[in-house]
């Protein structure tokens, strides 16, 4: 039996398991809107298109597609993160409790806007976006706040999960809490990180990075080899004594790496539509996979394939358990 084979009997294991995995995850929340419509003149009052709005949609941004990527691949998720008190707050409660999520670990601060990101469209083609959000780092008192809402949490879960976009919740102060509040009970903490500061992850069992992020916080030149990214890694590793760096690579798949080497996952050939979301969907099934008894490299190896899977669609995609499954089988016969 072929050792893809037998990741595919140990995924469907998985699959018809009574156990879901419980995963907490830590992020930046937002609110995507998109306004959707024609254009098929300019406006009289400056030389840009007028939008005649034919539909408008609200879906979860930000940490919020880590979340649901969890939620489609049947894991149980409690979020937790700071927010504005205002009415995109409430969409955004909203949306993650219709999807079964625990949001009693956020925390509305009315100093803060609850991010919210507009994209104008006309067909498929984006005119322009429109940020509204405070990215300044919460206070320590709403990030103590919050670490003592986390504290009666970590208990009950499998997994930390850190979804940095870097809109000010991680502060040095707060981002070191929640890792030794988890590792103190035990749990392993994986990173999806943002800036420069990588030493504020100290602790963390895995970080990930992709290529151009690892280059810049190890602040080396541009990553173009094995060679160059084991370097860049080392750096990282030694900065915040992390187990593992796993750097993503877009289509050409991930690298796992730590002190003693690496091991390089490429993707399956796949024709790629869009690449957006695709991190929040590796850090997700890496997560899931790894709660469920996977080790590291078949947890990678799964997150390829679902990176595989919604790079095939437009915009942030989600993918289930059996999706994966399927793509598992596909590449057997090709």
């Amino acid at each position: 039996m072929t050792k893809t084979m037998n990741l595919k009997d140990k995924v469907e294991t998985i699959r018809d398991n009574a156990k879901t995995p419980s995963i907490l995850v830590v992020g930046d929340l937002m609110v995507d809107h998109y306004i959707i419509g024609t254009a098929s003149r300019l406006s009289p009052e400056a030389p840009v298109p007028i939008v005649n709005v034919k539909n408008e949609t609200t879906t979860l941004g930000g940490a919020g597609n880590v979340v649901q990527n969890l939620v489609s691949l049947g894991a149980k998720v409690t979020v937790a993160g700071v927010i504005g008190d205002d009415s995109a707050a409430g969409e955004l409660i909203t949306i993650l409790t219709d999807e079964g999520v625990e949001t009693d670990t956020i925390i509305k601060d009315n100093s803060r806007t609850t991010t919210v990101k507009t994209r104008v469209l006309a067909g498929s083609h984006q005119l322009v976006r429109v940020d509204r959000e405070v990215t300044d780092e919460v206070s320590e008192t709403i990030g103590l706040e919050l670490i003592e809402k986390l504290n009666s949490h970590i208990d009950a879960v499998d997994m930390v999960l850190l979804s940095d976009y870097n809109k000010g919740l991680f502060s040095p102060f707060l981002t070191q809490q929640v890792i030794k509040a988890a590792n103190a009970k035990g749990k392993k903490v994986i990173i999806d990180p943002k800036g420069l500061n990588y030493q504020k992850y100290e602790g963390a069992f895995i970080i990930k990075p992709n290529r151009k992020e690892l280059a810049e916080a190890a602040k080396t030149e541009k990553i173009n080899s094995i060679e160059s990214l084991q370097q860049a890694a080392n750096i990282i590793l030694q900065q915040t004594g992390a187990k593992y760096i796993v750097v993503t690579l877009s289509e050409e798949g991930m690298v796992i790496l730590n002190e003693t080497g690496l091991t390089l996952l490429p993707v399956k050939a796949t024709e790629v539509f869009d690449v957006t979301g695709a991190g929040d969907t590796v850090l997700a099934t890496m997560a899931y996979f790894l709660a469920s008894g996977c080790t590291l490299e078949e947890a990678c190896e799964l997150a390829n394939h679902a990176a595989a899977i919604v790079i095939r669609r437009v915009g942030s995609a989600t993918t289930t358990v059996q999706e994966i499954i399927d793509d598992i089988e596909r590449d057997e016969v090709r």
